[in-house]
């Protein structure tokens, strides 16, 4: 009687012991949420959606492909955040119509942000700078407010992927003759990225 006991002990053990070990993504899936981290990343979706929507209207309008190869830039970046989102079982936020926000203040945003880019080709570019200006800004505050490895992580592929486009639009401004100040990062930070060179972004 002793032995069986102290079999099936073991034997409790042991599966106890494999199931804690298996993997530290398990372990980590089973943390709940702050309500920051879930705002934070459902309010990121519909961001990353605002540029998305933003720069496939500016394509349509100027057919200029900065905007159609940032866009679908955009859609990888929407797609990672989903990742996670799906991961933690949290309803996605994101409208599957082009333009529509469930987020009242993205809402307001996106509709200046036509306006603007009706004006010109140079304003419309001017809006690709100042969306990645804000994404880089509000994924820096993010950053803040978490301590969980996987919406880090999360956060540094997008932060390099808005990086780069922040590059990338400064560069088209430049060249019709126009210019950008900064509106929510730094003017150091700013010059910072544009005067680097476009960095290899962990996409998914």
């Amino acid at each position: 009687m002793k032995k069986i006991i102290l079999v099936t002990v073991t034997i409790f053990f042991t599966l106890v012991s494999s199931c804690l070990s298996d993997d530290n993504d398990l372990y980590e899936f089973k943390i709940a949420l702050t309500h920051e981290e879930i705002d934070d990343l459902l309010f990121l979706r519909e961001e990353e959606k605002l540029a998305r929507d933003v720069y496939l209207y500016s394509y349509n309008k100027y057919n200029v492909q900065i905007f159609k190869n940032i866009s679908n830039s955009e859609i990888q970046h929407m797609n990672n955040v989903l990742q996670l989102l799906n991961k933690y079982n949290l309803q996605d936020s994101a409208s599957p119509n082009i333009g529509e926000f469930n987020n009242v203040t993205l809402q307001s945003i996106y509709n200046e942000l036509i306006i603007q880019s009706d004006i010109s080709l140079l304003e419309a570019l001017k809006v690709g700078d100042k969306i990645e200006d804000l994404d880089i800004r509000d994924i820096g505050l993010n950053e803040a407010r978490t301590s969980k490895l996987d919406i880090l992580s999360l956060y540094s592929t997008l932060k390099c992927g808005s990086r780069n486009h922040l590059r990338n639009f400064n560069n088209q401004v430049l060249q019709n003759n126009g210019f950008y100040i900064p509106e929510f990062i730094s003017q150091e930070e700013f010059n910072d990225i544009i005067s680097t060179s476009n960095k290899k972004c962990n996409l998914n």
